[in-house]
């Protein structure tokens, strides 16, 4: 698949870039891709609930009311489970909710989410460009250059800009990252994937081996 390479004013620059088949033409492995944003979720939780059990709560341990007689329920502790105020039962605790995934998965993963952007007609080919200074005017006519202001989108670049990086940050739905940062979940949540030249580069060699 041949894509047009675009200038930041969304014209054709006459130059044409074919993607690599092993990243954006491969028969996509939704397993994979389930795995691998499961995994990418489940890291952003802090997993720092907790909530206090039986031995934790403060309060006597002595007999309530007598055992029997009452036309009640007996009652022991004011530290019993259902009593209000009281604790809770086999309650959450802190802990980490990562688990492992192997690296061939991940990356089978994102080249099966590329590859739904390709089919889609979802990904786009910026020549590469530099901002002098942060602006985010600048972003934002970018993206109303392609077409893009009411989109999500996802800007990969070959490394960090600062520059960039600063002038999208208040631009809503817009995301700039790394091609090495690049990760399925971000893929699938933008509409449209764009990538700079050297960007696309560095995502092919990153995913052909």
């Amino acid at each position: 698949m041949e894509l047009e390479v675009l200038n930041t004013s969304g014209q054709k620059t006459g130059k044409k870039i074919a993607l690599a088949e092993l990243v954006f033409s491969i028969e996509p492995n939704d397993h994979a891709i389930y795995l691998d944003v499961k995994q990418y979720l489940a890291n952003q939780r802090q997993g720092t609930h907790k909530a206090l059990e039986r031995s934790e709560v403060s309060g006597s341990t002595k007999k309530l009311k007598k055992q029997k007689g009452t036309g009640g329920a007996r009652a022991g502790s004011i530290k019993n489970i259902q009593f209000v105020g009281g604790p809770r039962a086999f309650g959450p605790r802190p802990r980490t909710y990562d688990f492992k995934l192997n690296k061939k998965v991940k990356q089978l993963a994102r080249r099966s989410a590329l590859t739904y952007k390709a089919k889609g007609s979802q990904i786009i080919v910026l020549e590469d460009f530099n901002f002098e200074t942060p602006k985010t005017k600048k972003y934002t006519e970018l993206l109303k250059s392609l077409q893009l202001s009411a989109k999500k989108t996802l800007l990969v670049l070959p490394s960090n800009n600062s520059n960039v990086v600063l002038s999208s940050r208040n631009v809503k739905n817009a995301k700039v990252t790394t091609a090495d940062s690049l990760n399925t979940h971000d893929i699938l949540s933008a509409s449209h994937v764009i990538f700079s030249e050297s960007g696309l580069k560095g995502i092919e060699n990153l995913l052909s081996n």
